[in-house]
């Protein structure tokens, strides 16, 4: 199939390029990009007004499957993907069972390859059954497939556990994204605040996050791992990793939508859709995630979309699952936040949602290049609408967002040059 898509403005930070151009695809390849092409195209695409992007690239989700499939599927999760403009998604191994051995990797590689709508990474655990003893089987795990190894939703407490696995992680070049809180220290639920105070509920101190961003970072730097923190969200934490990439430690990190979007003031009483972890930060906090965006200490924008079933979020703050999904607002909080309010250039956007994460799992997206593979993602800057979680394509509803006015609407996304979703057809799987 031959793709022609015209006049949009196209923004591929891997070339730094930022025009207004056309892109010719075939075989699901980038054949050409240039002004006024001519090529003959089984589909024409006018993308006039429309931001051309490669596709996006999502470090960190949630898929639930084996084991919670009525939280998420991965069918349900590769579609939240898709309409949500990405085309790569790396999936955390905290389910049930964990994914610690090359059986459930290749389960979910076989679930994933039934809704090709998607390119989905499995992360393997960094301990048998995440229960922080001994290591996984990271070999068999990386002879499968999998694209790094994490610990998600705790920290290897054990910090010669974590060594030797990040001797081993360096040793097989892979990254590991690193979930980073103290054990001892987290008790709470929510940042200590107003909403804290008045429920009368344990606060979730940002001191636990930044305990072991700064251990692991030094155990970084002792063994050369590449190590990637996910879902920063305090100013402490963000300073540890200044100062360690000023220092030449092998370190990138990742912030998600909802802490530089949000912050604890906005936490309505008891209502779950604002708990998750770490949890929202204080103001001060939101502002520091943006500065950290704009100057590079952290590298990527990831969802850590997260579903549960309506049962275990209503059920107050205390009690309820930690997380809301994000795969299919990413896109309008992160332009609305970020682009509309001048703290990230469009470009720079982009660089965060798709060619930085291509960077860290070194597979040679996030890009527009001439012969490059065709995953892209088009995007309407402008048009002003509201959010609303009963379009959602995922199971999840946990959103904080509902209601919401945004801009940055995903049009379409492409695959291999194949488009599977288009705004007002749906994915097309």
């Amino acid at each position: 199939m031959t793709v022609l898509i015209q006049n949009g403005r196209v923004l591929d930070p891997s070339q730094g390029a930022d025009m207004v151009m056309d892109l010719w695809i075939r075989d699901g390849k980038i054949e050409k990009a240039g002004i006024g092409l001519k090529e003959q195209a089984d589909r024409v695409i006018d993308a006039s007004g429309l931001w051309v992007t490669p596709g996006l690239i999502d470090l960190h989700v949630h898929f639930r499957d084996p084991g919670l499939t009525y939280k998420e599927t991965i069918a349900t999760g590769c579609r939240a993907a898709a309409a949500g403009g990405f085309t790569t998604v790396c999936c955390m191994p905290n389910t049930k069972p964990v994914v610690d051995c090359a059986e459930v990797v290749r389960y979910i590689q076989e679930e994933a390859a039934k809704v090709p709508v998607t390119n989905l990474e499995v992360i393997g655990a960094i301990t048998k059954g995440q229960q922080g003893e001994e290591l996984a089987d990271i070999l068999g795990m990386l002879d499968q497939g999998i694209c790094a190894i994490s610990e998600d939703g705790k920290s290897v407490m054990n910090a010669e556990l974590m060594k030797q696995a990040m001797i081993l992680a360096k040793e097989k070049d892979l990254p590991i994204f690193d979930h980073c809180e103290d054990a001892d220290l987290a008790h709470g639920c929510v940042n200590p605040c107003k909403a804290q105070e008045e429920l009368g509920l344990a606060p979730l101190e940002g001191i636990a996050e930044e305990i072991i961003t700064a251990r692991d970072i030094q155990l970084a730097s002792f063994t050369g791992a590449r190590l990637h923190i996910c879902h920063v969200s305090t100013e402490g934490s963000a300073e540890i990793i200044r100062v360690a990439k000023n220092h030449g430690v092998p370190v990138t990190a990742e912030v998600g939508p909802h802490h530089f979007a949000l912050d604890d003031s906005k936490i309505e009483l008891n209502d779950a859709n604002y708990k998750m972890n770490p949890p929202l930060r204080s103001a001060r906090d939101v502002e520091a995630m943006k500065a950290a965006l704009q100057d590079g200490t952290l590298d990527c924008i990831a969802t850590d979309h997260a579903p549960h079933h309506e049962s275990e979020k209503n059920v107050g703050l205390e009690k309820s699952a930690n997380g809301i999904v994000g795969l299919e607002t990413s896109v309008p909080v992160s332009v609305t936040t970020l682009v509309k309010t001048g703290v990230l250039t469009p470009l720079e956007l982009i660089e965060k949602m798709s060619t930085n994460p291509a960077r860290i799992l070194g597979n040679g997206k996030g890009t527009l290049q001439e012969g490059s593979c065709a995953d892209i993602c088009l995007i309407d800057p402008d048009t002003e609408y509201v959010i609303d979680k009963n379009t959602f394509y995922t199971m999840g509803r946990n959103t904080p967002y509902h209601g919401w006015k945004v801009y940055g609407k995903v049009k379409m996304t492409i695959l291999g040059g194949r488009i599977v979703f288009e705004d007002g057809k749906g994915v097309i799987a």
